[in-house]
């Protein structure tokens, strides 16, 4: 008997072990193999551990540079590496320009959804377009690069000295359409220089073999590429537009109308992440660059004149006074009135007003776009 009461209770104590050991593996957690991947029951829409902003996907930005990239576009490229336009629910992708008239113009056919482009070329686009217009939502750089650009041993020590020379740039060169108010206000004559037309890649190439006296173009562009061609800084000769009564404000992120009153909230998102890297890139200018070059994939970009690109980006467009003051991205609307005004007269459109051009609304507030203190700003290396 007492036999048959011990087999009873080793068949108990055996079920009670077996309905434990099932229990603790219904419980045990995901398991992490040697590559740290775990593996874990699917979570549905309704699971505690998937937030609101997990489950949400991440709506598509498709958005145009105005050229190759380059250093300038370090706020941008900084904004996607570090997951800010992640964190505002935005999925950023971007391809190379072919100059800002080309953006201008593939942004309004809608390939894109965003550019990086100048109001000007919008302005033009906008008086052949009435009805399918293009609006800044922000200016990321606070001044123009319009110059012109000489060497010194030309002879042509003040802008006055140009007439009679002969000038190089690309046809639809921003600078070049402009160069009848820049006239205007150095008082000369427009039709006192003449002008050699030339592919955009080709315009350094004429100024370092003779074959023009000076070209215009964006400073930025031009520079680096004399730099490169064996030219120091001693030896060049610039005048900048906005030094001589054309204080316009330089590239800024574009939209269509109509993609504008269809995505406020992602238009709000995308400059609240592009300005915070913008304040990193101007925190960290040397680990800016570097981000930048490692993103190359072609591996031809080069480091000193991107170096030399962004250098003058900060210091002449990026951070001014007025930026100082204000924050990234706003204007001073009588500033950009004139502007506006006189790109009218110059490119001989039809009349409008800055609220055909641009709109503020969409600004992050002012203390997500600050200007790092100076004590906070690293020096480009």
């Amino acid at each position: 008997m007492l036999h048959t009461f011990q087999k009873q209770l080793n068949r108990i104590l055996l079920i009670a072990v077996s309905t434990a050991l099932l229990a603790a593996c219904n419980s045990a957690p995901p398991t992490t193999s040697a590559t740290g991947d775990k593996t874990a029951a699917p979570t549905t829409a309704s699971s505690p551990q998937t937030s609101s902003t997990d489950k949400k996907e991440k709506q598509k930005i498709r958005v145009q540079l105005p050229f190759l990239k380059q250093s300038l576009d370090a706020p941008l490229i900084w904004a996607i590496e570090k997951g800010y336009f992640a964190e505002e629910g935005l999925d950023v992708s971007y391809e190379r320009g072919f100059g800002n008239a080309d953006t201008i113009s593939k942004l309004g056919t809608g390939k894109y959804d965003m550019a990086f482009s100048d109001v000007y070329n919008a302005m033009e686009f906008n008086d052949k377009n009435p009805n399918d217009k293009i609006l800044a939502v922000a200016f990321y750089q606070n001044k123009a690069p319009f110059s012109i650009v000489t060497f010194k041993a030309n002879g042509i020590k003040t802008p006055a000295d140009l007439v009679g020379k002969k000038l190089g740039a690309p046809a639809g060169d921003g600078p070049r359409k402009l160069f009848p108010l820049f006239a205007k206000e150095i008082k000369i004559a427009p039709d006192s220089v003449t002008w050699d037309t030339m592919e955009p890649k080709l315009r350094e190439t004429f100024l370092l073999q003779g074959k023009v006296d000076a070209v215009s173009g964006f400073y930025t562009s031009v520079i680096p590429s004399l730099i490169k061609g064996g030219k120091t800084m001693d030896d060049i000769q610039i005048f900048f537009y906005d030094e001589f009564g054309l204080d316009f404000y330089g590239n800024g992120i574009l939209v269509k109308q109509d993609f504008m009153n269809k995505n406020p909230d992602a238009i709000k998102a995308f400059l609240k992440a592009y300005f915070r890297g913008m304040q990193e890139v101007v925190k960290d200018p040397t680990a800016a660059l570097d981000l930048v070059v490692s993103t190359d994939q072609s591996k031809l970009m080069d480091r000193d004149a991107e170096k030399l690109r962004l250098k003058l980006a900060i210091e002449r467009m990026y951070v001014t006074s007025e930026v100082e003051a204000a924050g990234f991205g706003g204007v001073d609307m009588k500033r950009l009135e004139k502007s506006v005004n006189q790109t009218i007269e110059g490119f001989k459109l039809k009349p409008v007003t800055v609220a055909d051009v641009f709109t503020d609304k969409f600004l992050p507030a002012k203390e997500q776009r600050t200007v790092p203190p100076a004590s906070d700003r690293k020096p480009l290396q």
